[in-house]
């Protein structure tokens, strides 16, 4: 069985015992295997079956997922500032932070 949740602005097609990152989670303060429940489910299908497509969210459907790392840091990203002839130049950089789920349930 699979679905396709709404997080975080974007859609993410997920299945049982599937693991994927999401953005931090109350900031990061969560404990492995504290439960998680996404409700925005767009849509719930099984392989080679017809699927339950929602306007726009499937009514009745819901995401279980529970925390297996609290804060996951994502790789770093430079951002380099330059003109020339000016004698200017800065670096900075930037890590994000990201919550690791894992999928047990799929209702709907």
């Amino acid at each position: 069985m699979f679905a396709i949740i709404e997080e975080s602005g974007g859609q993410r097609r997920v299945a049982e015992g599937e693991s994927f990152l999401i953005d931090l989670y109350q900031g990061g303060e969560a404990k492995a295997g504290d439960a998680i429940t996404f409700d925005k489910v767009l849509l719930v299908g099984k392989e080679g079956k017809k699927a339950k497509i929602g306007k726009p969210y499937v009514k009745g459907a819901s995401v279980s997922a529970e925390i297996v790392e609290p804060l996951v840091k994502g790789e770093k990203l430079y951002i380099y500032k330059f003109k020339p002839k000016k004698g200017y130049a800065r670096k900075t950089g930037h890590r994000q932070r990201y919550t690791a789920v894992k999928v047990t349930g799929i209702k709907g």
